[in-house]
């Protein structure tokens, strides 16, 4: 099992490379051609919200993500902001969201919940285990041949 792991600061500039290593190691771990451009849009989705939210709050520590081809190729990415914050919006519906109120970095974060869904079919977030920030884990089939 090979494991890269990726850590940048909330910059949005750092995205791109998030994705293009992503896409990389989803080749190398056998995931179907036809499923790259899920996996660089969901990679790219998951780490806008989490840089997103940590411009939101203020955070300077590195947003963390880790790919790995144990099993399939899965993707966590972590934000450190407060757990209410990451996950408070995934339950947000378009009513809510369309409120003057909430920031443009609060919409992109309850925006990227809705768009992962449609790239992934195996997403799962969760508070991080040390209780502070969110964890998105996207996972893909893979084989190589």
């Amino acid at each position: 099992m090979a494991t890269v792991k990726l850590s940048f600061s909330p910059a949005p500039v750092h995205v791109r490379t998030a994705r293009l290593v992503g896409v990389a190691v989803a080749r190398r771990a056998g995931v179907r051609e036809d499923l790259l451009d899920e996996v660089r849009l969901a990679i790219g989705e998951a780490c806008t919200r989490a840089v997103a939210l940590h411009r939101q709050y203020g955070l300077a520590e590195p947003v963390y993500v880790e790919m790995s081809d144990g099993g399939g190729y899965s993707v966590r990415v972590v934000d450190r902001a407060p757990i209410e914050a990451g996950l408070g919006l995934a339950a947000l519906g378009p009513d809510e969201l369309a409120k003057e109120s909430l920031s443009e970095d609060a919409l992109t974060t309850g925006v990227g919940f809705a768009l992962l869904a449609g790239f992934v079919e195996d997403l799962q977030v969760r508070p991080v285990e040390d209780g502070v920030g969110t964890e998105v884990r996207m996972t893909w089939p893979a084989g190589r041949a």
